[in-house]
């Protein structure tokens, strides 16, 4: 079963993959537009079927059913699932102010890292 299970994981990243790099390529375009990002998004937007329809919706979607599903079944049928993610959250509820620090704290960082980011390159 551990076997079916990674090999479930990696196709549902595959399936996500090409609609994490149009993201990616998205954001990187209006950060550092020099960058040729801009051409994958404009080759997205002109393949409106394959782009749009197959990897921005059909693929996420199936990645999304198939995770659920897997998930589902695992939780109904894995106790010590079900053990362990009841441990992880009594402990992050007792840590959760410390969470919330370093949340916040790597939030900062990426804000100041998108900002110098821009500074740069204006």
């Amino acid at each position: 079963m551990k076997a079916i299970k990674q090999t479930i994981a990696i196709i549902e990243l595959l399936l996500v993959f090409p609609a994490a790099l149009f993201m990616v390529a998205l954001f990187l375009r209006e950060v550092q537009p020099l960058a040729q990002t801009g051409r994958l998004v404009e080759w997205f937007g002109h393949h409106a079927v394959l782009g749009l329809g197959v990897f921005l919706i059909a693929m996420p979607l199936a990645a999304f059913v198939v995770g659920c599903t897997i998930v589902l079944r695992s939780w109904r049928s894995d106790a010590e699932l079900r053990r362990a993610t009841l441990e992880i959250l009594t402990s992050v509820r007792a840590h959760v102010a410390s969470l919330l620090i370093a949340g916040a704290t790597l939030l900062a960082g990426g804000i100041l890292a998108i900002v110098a980011i821009h500074m740069i390159t204006e």
